[in-house]
């Protein structure tokens, strides 16, 4: 794609501060938008973008040597070359999206996009709608922490990060737009919903979902409060841009703007208050809800759900492939979410829902041949530890086997969970051990002590190992596992490395799980998909 730069970037919507010497002398054409200095080509506009480790100011000299011609910045600068255009802005980062989103000719003007937000279960939830959707024939993009598709194939997310740079959202949703996609289903993360980031500030949504809010990344939002707020700001978005008609939609149609709630979340009164439009709600509890969870039969294969209607006033029975109980939540919530957007009945979903997949990651079974279970999942925080260990400690229990749990916490993020973890894991499980999540620039075994804090009736060496090493601490585990016992791998889930000050190492924690069962001498059976 190429664009004159005037066809796209205003004052209006970069907030100028006002221009170098260069100013806007000339009006060049700009063939790509990057905010990294190793990926600009020949007639790229580049974002210098302040960061926690690196002040992309600093990468300007190399943006010009790979060919920039327009350097978009936020601080002065001390030398302005012949052939480049600068532009001053308040932020640099706030700048890029109402400038991707034109660079890209708003491209999520054209589909039916849907957001989904929380502190867990977005990435499932996401990929649920996705799929039901595509089961109904309408073409459908999505973009998750797990991985992401244009409307094609999809194709694996190489990034830890949940919602991409401005620059990268539009281009992605330009692309579902070109290849004929009517809806768009984006996993919406605080960090891309705040406005210190606006990563998502310019698209316009059509429907806004909430699956929970809990205790995360409060390095980042400083406050449960704006963690809180930055969440909503989804919800608010709904009322942010026109809904009659769009283009990409199939005969024009006109497309449905709502939200949907977890009725068992104490935030989803604020959440629904967010926007004008009608919000719909579902509970796992029992409680009052547009959907209700009346009675769950749970098991490692999947769940057999008997749910409330309230539209209908009457029951439906729901079996889906997805382990553990907790996936009910995320189930309902999509139902609602592809029952809105597309107006019609949930009952008419219901037969599809035996048909979607699980994520890979995500309560994954590795199986092969070992006497005792190995399950990986992603849970990360408190709020979702207290979530999965019950259920399979009321298991293990009846069947007389032990919980070994396999864990860490993220460096430079929020440390006060860590000590949380630590407890809740301690409280359910028989064996801990603490190993590297992504230490990042913290010292490795100075974030296991801080976990350990929260274990203070465990003895190192006994019933908590702390092996900042993750291969050697999954080989730990499994060498202490006994038949009947479960050894439940957290926090890495799909994950492909692990981010160290110095370097990043490629690790799978699927593969490396099978790995480490082979060189017990286990078969090659697998559970996964």
């Amino acid at each position: 794609m190429e664009k004159r730069l005037s066809s796209f970037f205003t004052p209006e919507t970069a907030g100028l501060a006002g221009g170098g010497p260069g100013g806007f002398s000339f009006d060049p054409v700009v063939t790509g938008l990057e905010y990294d200095s190793r990926a600009v080509k020949p007639g790229s506009l580049y974002f210098a973008l302040p960061g926690l480790h690196a002040d992309g100011h600093a990468f300007i000299p190399a943006a010009l040597a790979g060919g920039a011609t327009v350097i978009v910045h936020q601080t002065p600068l001390t030398e302005y070359r012949e052939g480049a255009v600068y532009i001053r802005v308040k932020d640099s980062r706030f700048a890029m999206s109402p400038a991707a989103d034109a660079f890209y000719g708003h491209p999520s003007r054209h589909l039916a996009v849907i957001g989904v937000t929380g502190t867990e279960g977005k990435s499932t939830t996401v990929y649920l709608i996705y799929q039901l959707l595509t089961l109904l024939g309408r073409k459908t993009g999505f973009i998750s922490t797990v991985s992401y598709s244009d409307g094609g194939e999809e194709q694996g997310n190489p990034e830890h990060q949940t919602t991409p740079e401005a620059t990268a959202i539009h281009r992605l949703l330009a692309a579902m737009r070109d290849q004929g996609a009517e809806f768009a289903v984006l996993e919406s993360s605080s960090h891309g919903l705040s406005r210190r980031t606006n990563r998502l500030g310019d698209v316009a949504f059509d429907a806004a979902i909430m699956t929970n809010v809990t205790h995360e990344h409060l390095e980042f939002h400083g406050s449960w409060e704006q963690y809180r707020h930055d969440k909503a700001n989804l919800f608010r978005a709904l009322d942010a841009f026109s809904h009659s008609k769009r283009t990409g939609m199939r005969e024009g149609a006109e497309i449905p703007c709502f939200g949907v709630v977890n009725a068992d979340d104490k935030s989803a009164p604020y959440f629904a208050a967010a926007t004008k439009a009608p919000v719909y709600s579902y509970s796992t509890r029992g409680g009052e809800a547009d959907l209700s969870l009346v009675s769950i039969e749970s098991g490692l294969r999947g769940n057999r759900c008997r749910i409330r209607n309230a539209g209908s006033g009457g029951t439906l029975d729901i079996t889906d492939r997805l382990p553990g109980a907790f996936n009910a939540g995320n189930v309902l919530a999509a139902l609602l979410a592809v029952s809105g957007i597309l107006s019609v009945p949930v009952e008419t979903l219901v037969p599809l829902i035996p048909r979607l997949k699980a994520l890979r990651g995500r309560m994954t079974a590795i199986d092969r041949g070992q006497p005792f279970e190995v399950l990986v999942d992603y849970a990360h925080t408190p709020s979702a530890f207290s979530v999965i260990f019950p259920p399979l400690r009321e298991r293990l229990d009846a069947a007389g086997g032990r919980i070994i749990a396999v864990f860490g916490s993220a460096g430079e993020r929020d440390t006060a969970k860590r000590p949380e973890q630590g407890r809740i894991a301690a409280l359910w499980s028989d064996l801990v051990v603490l190993t590297d999540e992504d230490p990042r620039g913290e010292e490795p075994m100075a974030i296991l002590e801080e976990i350990a804090v929260g274990c203070p009736g465990r003895k190192k060496g006994e019933d908590l190992f702390l092996i900042p090493d993750r291969r050697a601490a999954v080989r730990k585990a499994f060498s202490l596992a006994r038949p009947g016992d479960l050894v439940l791998l957290l926090g890495k889930g799909h994950e492909n490395s692990i981010i160290y000050p110095e370097k990043i190492t490629p690790y799978d924690e699927c593969a490396e799980a099978e790995q480490a069962l082979a060189e017990m001498g286990y078969d090659a059976r697998s559970l996964r998909d």
